[in-house]
């Protein structure tokens, strides 16, 4: 038997190429051969900047002995979490009912059929502190399937049908919650708040980036407590002061020690963030500014690759002096870098977090005046859209160079480019993105089905490998570290709102919120970016900038004092793309001119629109205070 990883689209899975397992690649084809067989199956699941993923494959994984082992009683799959997101959310549920220390590397042993009955996460290569080695866990599982295959077969079934339920609707409510129910969620957050290092709970601590988002979308306190902690993990550990990017997580509370793995959607969060964070306080903080102008160069200079795409990950460990360790080089300063091999990227172009660095690097290259920030978001937005959408309208998950992966692109990568495209086309004024966007969404509503439960579907369907066994998991609306798929369409669909008047994505967008709102306020950490979106439907605020064709901008007053305002949703157009736009059905541009050749701009709430303004000051008084003072 041989290992048929060499030809993976992932990095990760070509890195375990070389083991002694016989590990397939994620498909029917492996579960037929364990029925063929008679054997269980290992699904083994990670991703290529996880640590201990690595540790494993170190110490078990490339043991002759116990490779030998394994492929004699087992067929063995490695997946990539992060091509695969639908097996890897699906296997965890199951893995729940085994383990309660969830994470990775997943190992997960189940059925020719499909189904759990056994799983745990890091093994170590001999017994320790009242744990089995993975040879011991092998041999377990071995006796179990051989001599107990009724009880095996019984526990399988309980798990299938406990997965199975997940993912259903949940309890829809008649209106979305009030500004008292989000007072209430900032209390509790307050309650979480580690007031001596920031951040919430202890250790190990994220920066929960989507909480965060909710809290910048709040006033007084909630508003506080988010710069706050932004500021404070901005001087942390966390945050790599050379070369400007966060890592995923930090070992203890103090923000020490952190896992030094760098990944595409944190630090394209933490770019919104830090803007936001920047733009609704008044007194436009310095500190605020700089770390996002960290972020943005990070993104820009480490993770964005030649043909315009950006990298999903940076690796935790590197060859410093010839030895390989993790985080050593993030100790060194810039000089020293320069003589060392840098960390390796993750080069597989995920299109989901590709639309979040989108968005991010849009918004942040609008409110800071940086051109080049919104050139490195368009030319990604070019090479996804020529690259991952297929001639059919349905998306691509993930490639690695000219190499396309044959995962089914989930609701998120829908959600999160449809979002970032909507971001690019108003800062830009280039309607083919919001036309791109559109096409997305639409897509989504008609594809939606009854059990997708919230009214937006997964234009090509679930996995199907998952679907044909009864696992598929439809709609997993949690956010821990990024928004859910179903919060990331419903936002790109509030905001195609805010420049169509059409309806139906108001509806669907509020839709989605409700059936999350009652989990949400009790379970505020597990879905900031849903109640960030609650928030936002009750602000439908909209601003068109409209300037001549001939019109330089570079010391436009007017489009300035925009950029500094930016609340709701802001535009900035020309005459000829206002008209492009409002041919295009976006009702929002319908009639939107540069009064006598003059800067113009237009303050609605929600299509009822006051008066154009040639007069920045004018503006100002228009718009009140900005948002968080």
């Amino acid at each position: 038997m041989d290992n048929q990883l060499a030809t993976a689209i992932s990095p990760y899975l070509r890195s375990h190429a070389d083991n002694p397992v016989a590990w397939r690649q994620w498909g029917p084809e492996p579960f037929a051969e364990a029925a063929t067989r008679d054997v269980p199956v290992l699904v083994s699941i990670g991703y290529s900047t996880c640590h201990w993923c690595h540790v494993m494959a170190r110490e078990s994984f490339s043991n002759p002995a116990l490779a030998a082992y394994l492929n004699e009683h087992f067929v063995a799959i490695k997946v990539d979490r992060e091509e695969h997101p639908e097996v890897d959310t699906s296997y965890l549920a199951a893995a729940s009912a085994f383990t309660p220390s969830l994470g990775w590397p997943l190992n997960v042993f189940v059925t020719p059929e499909g189904a759990t009955f056994y799983a745990g996460t890091y093994f170590a290569p001999e017994p320790a502190a009242g744990r089995p080695s993975f040879r011991q866990v092998l041999e377990a599982v071995t006796d179990a399937w051989t001599n107990r295959r009724e009880q095996v077969n019984r526990s399988a079934a309980q798990v299938r049908e406990a997965v199975a339920s997940l993912g259903q609707s949940g309890a829809d409510v008649d209106v979305l919650p009030a500004s008292e129910a989000f007072d209430q969620v900032v209390g509790l957050l307050e309650r979480a708040e580690d007031t001596t290092h920031g951040g919430f709970g202890g250790a190990p601590k994220f920066p929960m980036v989507p909480v965060l988002e909710f809290l910048l979308n709040t006033h007084g306190a909630g508003f506080a407590l988010a710069t706050r902690t932004l500021r404070m993990i901005g001087a942390s550990p966390l945050r790599d002061p050379v070369e400007g990017g966060f890592f995923r997580y930090a070992v203890k509370a103090d923000w020490s020690e952190p896992h030094y793995e760098r990944m595409l959607y944190d630090n394209a969060l933490l770019l919104q963030a830090y803007t936001v964070a920047w733009l609704r306080d008044g007194g436009a903080p310095q500190w605020a500014a700089s770390i996002a102008e960290g972020i943005a160069g990070f993104l820009l200079t480490v993770m964005q690759l030649d043909g315009g795409g950006f990298a999903s990950a940076q690796d935790s460990e590197s060859m410093v002096d010839g030895e390989r360790v993790e985080g050593r080089y993030y100790r060194l300063d810039r000089e020293a870098r320069a003589g060392q091999v840098p960390p390796a990227r993750d080069e597989k172009v995920l299109t989901g977090w590709n639309g979040l660095a989108i968005g991010a690097l849009a918004e942040a290259g609008f409110v800071f005046g940086r051109r080049d920030w919104v050139d490195a978001a368009r030319h990604a937005a070019d090479f996804l859209l020529a690259e991952h959408v297929r001639a059919d309208g349905t998306l691509v998950r993930a490639s690695v160079g000219s190499r396309v992966s044959t995962a089914r692109a989930t609701l998120e990568d829908y959600g999160m480019f449809a979002g970032g495209l909507v971001e690019l086309a108003r800062v830009t004024g280039e309607v083919r993105y919001a036309l791109a966007a559109r096409t997305l969404v639409d897509s989504s509503l008609a594809t939606a089905t009854t059990a997708d439960g919230t009214g937006f579907g997964t234009p090509g369907g679930p996995d199907p490998v998952l679907e044909g066994q009864g696992l598929s998991v439809r709609t997993d609306p949690s956010e821990g570290t990024h928004p859910s798929g179903q919060t990331a369409m419903a936002r790109a669909a509030w905001r195609l709102y805010l420049v169509t008047a059409d309806d139906r994505y108001l509806t669907a967008a509020t839709r989605a919120m409700r059936m999350t709102a009652l989990t949400a306020l009790g379970q505020p950490s597990s879905y900031g970016s849903s109640l960030a979106l609650m928030v936002e439907l009750t602000q439908p605020e909209q601003l068109v900038v409209v300037t001549a064709d001939d019109a330089s901008n570079d010391e436009d007053l007017m489009i300035e004092t925009a950029r500094r305002h930016a609340r709701g949703l802001v535009a900035q157009v020309t005459e000829s793309q206002a008209t492009a736009w409002a041919k295009a059905g976006f009702e929002l541009f319908d009639g939107r001119v540069a009064q006598d050749g003059r800067t113009t701009a237009y303050l609605c709430q929600e299509f009822a629109c006051r008066l154009p303004t040639t007069d920045p000051s004018e503006l100002v008084d228009q718009a009140g205070q900005p948002t968080g003072r």
